[in-house]
């Protein structure tokens, strides 16, 4: 049990940071192997891992295989026979091996930039709909536990520093819910520049017109650089409360991440085509 600690450890250590990663268990081994049934390792994107699977040419072999699985999110079972270094095999113990590798994805991380009324309500929803949600504000008082309990991540700093203390990763979704131009300036430029899945600015159209002149002007952003901001953010419900407008922020966000249209579902079709389109 000792040998397997640390690896539930690195386990629990990369769901709490939102580091996805893959688990590697021998789960089958025939003749002379290094390790027996059970032995586990634990493999970040990285290539670094905790624990082992018996070292040498089949464990580099594992976590290429670890490291795909990561990047696909598929499980897959691995076979290894460990006979002849110059036919290709990856060991001379004379056994076979059976690896069983599963990705340990990370769920989505929801980072809401400015925590007023709207930005700690869009907090909220996002950790009740399963995300990791960091918030941030430059106004401590706004960025604590006490002011808005459960959070997974705290980041006071500056919004145009907010990169240099949490990575924005294609699993990361943006909701910058910000006091105005000041703001804005100094941070849109900074998501842009990374690799977030979604990053949307709240405002008026008016808003959001101005800002853009103001980044054209001072950073050189074209409209191409700009297209990848939702402005104004959420889909239309003719939202007004806090609650309701983190409704329609988050209901963007879920359609992007989903890769849906935000088209109404309503249907006036028959039966008859429901189930052929269903078949289909």
């Amino acid at each position: 049990m000792d040998d397997v600690r640390p690896v539930y450890e690195a386990i629990l250590s990369a769901h709490s940071s939102g580091e996805s990663a893959a688990l590697a268990t021998i789960i089958h081994v025939q003749g002379s192997v290094p390790r027996h049934a059970g032995s586990k390792m634990l493999v970040r994107a990285d290539g670094s891992f905790v624990g082992t699977v018996g070292g040498g040419k089949m464990e580099s072999l594992v976590i290429m295989a670890a490291q795909a699985c990561i990047a696909d999110g598929q499980s897959r079972t691995e076979s290894y026979t460990l006979n002849d270094i110059a036919s290709g095999d990856p060991g001379i113990c004379g056994g076979t091996v059976q690896v069983f590798i599963e990705p340990l994805l990370a769920p989505p991380t929801l980072l809401v930039v400015g925590m007023g009324h709207v930005g700690k309500a869009v907090a909220e929803l996002g950790k009740w709909m399963g995300y990791r949600v960091a918030v941030c504000d430059d106004r401590a008082e706004f960025c604590t536990p006490e002011y808005i309990p459960g959070m997974d991540q705290y980041i006071v700093c500056k919004p145009a520093d907010v990169a240099a203390h949490i990575p924005l990763t294609p699993n990361t979704y943006v909701a910058a819910v910000t006091r105005g131009l000041p703001v804005d300036i100094g941070l849109i430029p900074v998501l842009l520049k990374s690799d977030a899945a979604y990053m949307g600015l709240i405002g008026s159209r008016r808003r959001w017109a101005i800002t853009v002149n103001a980044l054209k002007a001072d950073y050189g952003l074209t409209d191409a650089d700009l297209a990848r901001m939702h402005a104004p953010i959420g889909l239309e419900l003719g939202a007004e409360t806090p609650r309701e407008i983190a409704l329609s922020i988050l209901a963007e966000i879920t359609a992007v991440r989903r890769g849906a249209s935000a088209q109404p579902m309503r249907w006036l079709g028959t039966r008859a085509e429901a189930e052929a389109e269903s078949s289909g």
